[in-house]
């Protein structure tokens, strides 16, 4: 009995972990969804030269503000500007003429964000940011 629930348990954690690492994979597909979205809304405003600019805008706010290692980041403001860089985000589209995308982005981010909460997401996380890099011998 013990090595079916031994088993079953480590069955159970196997398959959290997969779980966990496919929304994380998600919440970064989501992240580069948004900086396209700046730089489809750059090219359908004014042209490459803006779509440029908008796309490297969203990067470095990212960086600075709302990535797991972001210097400015906090319990605050990293929430509050993922909330505000994914709805720029979709306006960006729905102003280009692509609603329906503005409004699939949005959702996306909703769910794929909401997601990222759950404690085992959270965990798989943090243990990824805390992580020291691999050494080679």
């Amino acid at each position: 009995v013990d090595d079916v629930s031994s088993r079953d348990t480590r069955r159970w954690v196997l398959q959290n972990r997969a779980v966990a690492w496919t929304v994380l994979a998600l919440v970064f597909l989501d992240e580069l969804l948004a900086v396209a979205a700046a730089a489809v809304w750059g090219a359908r405003s004014s042209g490459p030269a803006l779509a440029v600019c908008a796309a490297l805008a969203v990067l470095v706010v990212w960086f600075l503000f709302a990535s797991p290692k972001a210097r400015y980041g906090g319990p605050v403001v990293r929430p509050v500007l993922k909330v505000l860089v994914f709805t720029a985000a979709s306006a960006g589209l729905w102003v280009s003429g692509l609603p329906w995308w503005g409004l699939a982005l949005l959702v996306f981010s909703a769910v794929v964000n909401g997601l990222a909460q759950l404690p085992t997401v959270r965990t798989a996380a943090a243990s990824a940011v805390a992580a020291p890099p691999a050494r080679r011998s």
